[in-house]
């Protein structure tokens, strides 16, 4: 997909209401308080790829490619871990969603703060059996 795919699937995002109960949509899922779209998906499973490292770089660049372009609308992201999000909720901490779902798979995410709703831009690895992905999530929801 190209930048200006992935905008125009963020400005569809930022747009939307959120529903009452989850569901799919066209761009992706959403669920109360937050749509979340698969922008990119690398074409084979990561944990088997001799070049897992390249492509781990290469939707990295694309996530800062994105990053700068929306940056001239709302600034600087803030960038944000998640790993003690995560260890919060092995903890057995309630984690409100969407940032549960996020802190399971992306390490780290770039936010915005836009129309009183959060962008957030990640790179998810699933695990060494799935594919690496570049997520856009919106959410009224604060990072916890």
């Amino acid at each position: 997909m190209t930048i200006a795919r992935h905008l125009a699937i963020i400005e569809i995002l930022c747009s939307r209401p959120f529903p009452v109960v989850p569901g799919r949509s066209e761009v992706g899922a959403s669920a109360p308080g937050y749509h979340t779209a698969e922008l990119g998906r690398s074409g084979q499973i990561w944990g088997d790829r001799s070049d897992g490292e390249a492509v781990e770089e290469q939707f990295e660049a694309e996530r800062e490619a994105l990053a700068a372009v929306l940056s001239t609308r709302w600034g600087p992201p803030q960038v944000f871990g998640l790993g003690s999000v995560l260890a919060r909720s092995v903890g057995e901490e309630h984690i409100p969603e969407p940032w549960g779902m996020l802190s399971a798979s992306v390490p780290d995410v770039h936010l915005w703060r836009a129309g009183g709703r959060w962008v957030v831009l990640g790179v998810s690895r699933w695990g060494t059996e799935l594919t690496y992905q570049l997520l856009a999530t919106v959410t009224e929801v604060d990072p916890p």
